[in-house]
């Protein structure tokens, strides 16, 4: 029993030396990504992505261990950003699943070593589909980079692991080539919010990007006519809950919006107010956006012009209701 307490104790004092190698592991993994955006060679990454570009089919990723894990990271990357890609496990592929590689496929291929043996029992399958590789990989003397057509390096020097065994910096390394060439062939397939959203429809990310104003907007706006004096413009921002009232003239056009800061502002610089009318306290031509617009736009805007909310129109241009942005 004082046994049990004693390691239980033991599992819960966390020695400064633990802090400071969490310190180090990161500040050495920085270094390594550092160093390799600058020794990178240009000409193997502009041949890597023209492959990725031109590919007829879809871009193949293989790993074994840790270097499989981040390929199905990255193959997943790719795929959600414009690049049809799938992982596929280089164990099964020599056992029958090379069948589902066609001669219009790509196929990134992991080994930090380059000497990997299930992924270079492909080579010879894949030469023969005639199918082009890209090798991730930290020699580039090796037996996968000499049989690749592009290969990115990944200069490391040693990994953090103190025993420079368990895969580290390494995968680290890889993960961040992945993620460079997905934003790579974003920039290149002009991917925009909208593509995004089609391979994303699901959840509030899904929500967002496929949502159009007319669905979430409030569609109760409370409006005033240019003549209502100030007591009725106070009732209906407040009845209104919307913190604003739309004006409109005698034939029922927008002429204007009076929202709580425009009632502040006009208070402090007039004097009678008991005169005065929707008309002189009112913004003339205010935001507004078309019910077709995409929520994630209507977000945007609001941003650009630092408001929190718009007026919706119809095709007519006729107002309908009134997003918000936490609509």
């Amino acid at each position: 029993m004082t046994q049990v307490v004693i390691q239980e104790q033991q599992r819960g004092v966390i020695e400064p030396e633990l802090i400071e190698s969490v310190r180090q592991t990161l500040a050495e993994q920085g270094t390594a990504l550092q160093n390799l955006a600058q020794q990178l060679d240009s000409q193997q990454y502009q041949n890597a992505l023209h492959l990725i570009m031109n590919c007829k089919g879809h871009v193949i990723l293989s790993g074994m261990g840790k270097s499989g894990h981040v390929g199905r990271k990255m193959s997943a990357t790719l795929a959600s950003t414009g690049t049809p890609s799938f992982f596929i496990h280089p164990a099964e592929a020599f056992h029958g699943d090379l069948g589902m590689i066609t001669p219009y496929d790509l196929l990134i291929l992991i080994s930090a070593s380059g000497e990997t043996d299930e992924i270079l029992k492909l080579v010879p399958s894949l030469k023969n589909f005639g199918n082009r590789i890209v090798a991730i990989t930290n020699k580039g003397d090796s037996t996968l980079a000499k049989n690749a057509d592009a290969v990115l390096e990944l200069n490391m020097t040693s990994e953090s692991c103190p025993n420079n065994l368990a895969p580290t910096t390494s995968t680290t390394l890889t993960m961040a080539i992945g993620d460079a060439l997905a934003i790579a062939m974003i920039h290149q397939r002009k991917f925009m919010p909208d593509d995004f959203a089609r391979y994303h429809p699901g959840g509030s990310l899904g929500r967002r990007l496929l949502t159009r104003v007319v669905d979430v907007m409030q569609r109760d706006v409370p409006t005033v006519k240019t003549d209502a004096p100030f007591k009725i413009v106070i009732q209906r921002i407040t009845s209104g809950c919307q913190g604003m009232v739309v004006v409109e003239d005698a034939a029922g056009n927008l002429a204007g919006i009076i929202t709580d800061g425009d009632l502040r502002r006009f208070m402090e610089k007039e004097d009678e107010l008991g005169t005065a009318t929707a008309e002189q306290m009112m913004t003339r031509e205010p935001l507004t956006l078309p019910e077709e617009t995409m929520i994630f736009e209507a977000e945007e805007k609001m941003q650009k012009h630092r408001v929190s909310s718009l007026l919706v129109t119809d095709k007519t241009n006729k107002i309908t209701g009134l997003v918000r942005i936490f609509d």
